[in-house]
């Protein structure tokens, strides 16, 4: 078994596989400058699509593509509010009267916290003696 060990080999160190016959995939350099000036090149390959923006590598701001590649612009949807989903389900006279429904409830102390409600029983007690 000692006479088959790589005498001076280490672990990580260098690759015994020989390059020959290995066909590399086609690459290209995509040219990058950032707000601050700074340029740079990343090699992709021929058929990666290439991004517009590219982080860059000294201060970490978006570079754009020295090639003329555009940003795609997203169809930005407006922000729905609660509201807005609110008034998909009902009409403002529903809600109205619902409010109006609620308030009379809660003013009767048939619903809401219990500690709102404690003074209104103590008077309705006595009234039934």
């Amino acid at each position: 078994m000692a006479e088959r060990t790589l005498r001076g080999a280490r672990l990580g160190g260098q690759s015994f596989e020989d390059e020959r016959g290995i066909e590399f995939a086609a690459r290209q350099q995509v040219g990058y400058k950032c707000p601050q000036g700074h340029e740079f090149e990343i090699t992709m390959s021929i058929e990666a699509e290439v991004p517009a923006v590219w982080e860059c590598p000294r201060c970490g701001l978006e570079a754009e593509s020295t090639a003329g590649i555009e940003r795609e612009v997203k169809a930005e949807k407006p922000q729905r509010t609660h509201w807005d989903m609110l008034l998909e389900r009902r009409s403002e006279k529903e809600l109205e009267e619902i409010l109006t429904e609620r308030l009379e409830l809660l003013r009767g102390g048939e619903i809401g916290p219990a500690h709102l409600h404690r003074a209104n029983a103590r008077k309705k007690k006595p009234a039934k003696a």
